[in-house]
C-alpha cells in the first residue's frame, strides 16, 4: 500500500502558528552543524529534525562506546566501535524524510588547520564536549565570519549554554501582553472622518448594542476632551471618572433600568488599553540613534536599512510615531461595522508601509543596491512588528577569557551568594584547565576520585587568581565535580538539548528574543540563571 504524503502545512501545522510559515521557511532552508554527537548533541538535532530544519551536518571523529549506548538514544549497541557521525546520522534522518543529513567524522582542528572555510558554509554551528583550546579557537573563526555559534555542555547535573553572536537583531520578538496600536489619544484622520458617522445619542437601539467598543470610547473622548481642555484620562481618578461617563451611555429601559450591552461594558474594561499613550518606544529610539542606523552602506544588512527608513518615516509623515500596526481585537460588533472599522486601520497601515517602501527605495539607491532587494513583503512585516524591534551583542569568547575585560566585579558580586549558579561557571571553567594539564577530566576513573579533588582546586584556585577573583567556592562544589566524572546523565542533556534547540530555532527564524550570553542550568535544584560575561 502506497504511502500517502502528508502535506507539509498539516504536518507541522502547531509550529506554523508560532512562526509562521516565513518562519518555517528559514528553517527549512537552513543547514547547521553539530560538533559531536553526544547525548546532548543529539537532543538538540532530534529538536531541530522534527520540526524540519532543512539540513545538518554532523563533524566527530569519535567512534560508538559503550558509554555512548548508555546515555544516547541515538547510538545502539550494534554500532559499538562504528563512526559516531555517521550513525547518528543515519539514525536521526529516519526521524523527518524532509531533512538531509551529512557527516564528517574528523575533528574539527583537523578542518581549521586544512579547511578553515569549513565552517563558515553553516547558518548555525553548534558544539558540545570540546575542550576549552577547540572552542575558542572555533568561536574566533566563525566570529570573523559572523556565524552564530552555540556552545552546549551537560556535565553531572550541570547544564550550560553560551551564545557567541556578533549582532542578532530581531524583528518578530513576540512580546508578551502587548497593547494594541489604537491612536485614540491621537486619531489619525481616517480614524475621525470614520468616527464622524457615529452619534451614539440618536443612533437607533439595535445598532446602539452593536458599535464597537473602539467606536464608544473614541466618542465618549471626545466628549471629555471638550470638557477637560484637550486632555485624556491619565491618573485612576481621571479613567474612574471615564468609565462612568461609558456607562452614562448605557440605554435604559421602560423602567429607567440601564440594558444589558455587552459592548458598553466591554469598553469600560478596555479603557486602560484604549488609553494607551502613542509614543516610539525606548527601544526604538535606541535602535535609532544606533551609528548602524546612520552609516548604511551596501553591507549594510537589510534590517538597518528597513530601521533607517522608518525612523525618516518618523521624523515626517508620523510625526513622531511608528507606522501604524494596522489591527484591532475581536469586539462584539456586528459584521459590517466591525470590517469597516478593521479597513480603517488596515488602508492606514498600508499607507504608512507604502511612505516607508519609498525611503527605502532611496536608501538602497543611495548606496548602489537594486530596490528589489528589499521585498514589498519584507517590509510591511517589518512596519507591522517595528514597535517591538529587539536587538542583541554578545561578546566574543576570546573577549570573555581575556583577564583584561573579565567581568570580574559582576562575578564577584553573584558569588556574594556562595551558591549561586555562578559556581558552576567557575567549576566548568577549572574542570577545562584540569583537562588541559591532566589530559583526561576529573574523577573519570573511580579510583582517582579523591586524589583529583586536590588538583581540580589547585586548577580552580590558579584560575580565580588569573582572573584576579577575590572570592572562593566551597569544597562541596569541588568534591561534586570529580564525582561527576564528566559524566553527561540523558536527563540532563534531553532538558539542554529542549533549550538550546529553542535558542537555535529563534537564532535561525529570527524570531523571539535569545538569551545573552550564558545560561547555567542546576539540575539539582531545579533551576537556572542567565547571565552577560
Amino acid at each position: 500500500m502506497a504511502k500517502v504524503p502528508v502535506v507539509k502545512e498539516q504536518k507541522y501545522d502547531r509550529q506554523l502558528r508560532l512562526w509562521g510559515d516565513h518562519g518555517q521557511e528559514a528553517l527549512e532552508s537552513a543547514h547547521v552543524c553539530l560538533i559531536n554527537a553526544t547525548a546532548t548533541g543529539t537532543e538538540i538535532l532530534k529538536n531541530l529534525v522534527l520540526p524540519g530544519i532543512g539540513s545538518f551536518t554532523i563533524v566527530d571523529s569519535n567512534l560508538v562506546s559503550g558509554e555512548d549506548v548508555g546515555n544516547n538514544f541515538f547510538l545502539t549497541r550494534e554500532s559499538i566501535g562504528k563512526s559516531r557521525a555517521q550513525t547518528a546520522t543515519e539514525l536521526l534522518q529516519e526521524l523527518n524524510e524532509d531533512v538531509t543529513g551529512n557527516y564528517v567524522a574528523e575533528h574539527p582542528d583537523q578542518l581549521l588547520d586544512h579547511d578553515p572555510s569549513f565552517f563558515t558554509k553553516f547558518s548555525l554551528v553548534i558544539a558540545t564536549r570540546l575542550p576549552e583550546s577547540t572552542l575558542l579557537r572555533l568561536a574566533e573563526a566563525l566570529w570573523d565570519s559572523n556565524i552564530p555559534f552555540l556552545i552546549c555542555r551537560a556535565y553531572g547535573f550541570v547544564g550550560y549554554m553560551r551564545i557567541v553572536v556578533k549582532e542578532h537583531m530581531v524583528i518578530e520578538s513576540h512580546p508578551d501582553n502587548a497593547l494594541e496600536d489604537l491612536r485614540l489619544d491621537q486619531p489619525f484622520s481616517e480614524l475621525q472622518e470614520h468616527l464622524q458617522q457615529f452619534n451614539l445619542d440618536s443612533m437607533e437601539r439595535k445598532d446602539h448594542s452593536h458599535t464597537p467598543w473602539i467606536v464608544i470610547v473614541a466618542k465618549c473622548l471626545e466628549k471629555w476632551r471638550k470638557e477637560n481642555a484637550g486632555q485624556i484620562p491619565k491618573t485612576y481618578k481621571e479613567k474612574e471618572a471615564f468609565r462612568e461617563l461609558i456607562r452614562q451611555g448605557v440605554l435604559k429601559n421602560e423602567n429607567g433600568v440601564p440594558e444589558d450591552e455587552e459592548n458598553f461594558e466591554e469598553a469600560v474594561k478596555n479603557v486602560n488599553t484604549a488609553l494607551n499613550v502613542t509614543k516610539c518606544p525606548s527601544n526604538v529610539e535606541e535602535i535609532f540613534t544606533d551609528e548602524r542606523c546612520a552609516n548604511i552602506t551596501h553591507q549594510t544588512p537589510n534590517f538597518w536599512i528597513l530601521a533607517r527608513a522608518v525612523k525618516e518615516f518618523n521624523a515626517a509623515e508620523g510625526n513622531g510615531n511608528l507606522p501604524l500596526r494596522g489591527t484591532i481585537p475581536d469586539m462584539i460588533a456586528d459584521s459590517d461595522k466591525f470590517i469597516k472599522l478593521q479597513n480603517v486601520y488596515r488602508e492606514k497601515a498600508k499607507k504608512d508601509a507604502s511612505a516607508v517602501e519609498h525611503y527605502v527605495s532611496k536608501l538602497l539607491q543611495s548606496v548602489g543596491r537594486p530596490p528589489e532587494s528589499i521585498s514589498e513583503k519584507e517590509i510591511r512585516l517589518f512596519c507591522r512588528n517595528c514597535a517591538f524591534l529587539r536587538g542583541v551583542r554578545c561578546r566574543s569568547l576570546a573577549e570573555e577569557y581575556s583577564v583584561d575585560s573579565a567581568k570580574k566585579d559582576d562575578i564577584v558580586s553573584f558569588m556574594e551568594n556562595p551558591d549561586n549558579e555562578i559556581v558552576f561557571y567557575l567549576m566548568l571553567r577549572a574542570v577545562d584547565r584540569f583537562h588541559k594539564q591532566h589530559g583526561r577530566y576529573p574523577g573519570v576513573y573511580n579510583y582517582q576520585v579523591e586524589g583529583d579533588y586536590g588538583k581540580l582546586k589547585t586548577c580552580l584556585n590558579g584560575l580565580l587568581q588569573e582572573q584576579e577573583l577575590s572570592l572562593s567556592v566551597k569544597d562541596d562544589y569541588i568534591q561534586e565535580f570529580c564525582r561527576y566524572g564528566a559524566a553527561e546523565p540523558h536527563t540532563v542533556a534531553s532538558f539542554l538539548g529542549g533549550a538550546a534547540a529553542q535558542e537555535a530555532i529563534k537564532i535561525i527564524t529570527k524570531q523571539f528574543v535569545i538569551f545573552n550570553n550564558t545560561f547555567i542550568y542546576n539540575a539539582m535544584q531545579q533551576t537556572s540563571a542567565t547571565f552577560q560575561l
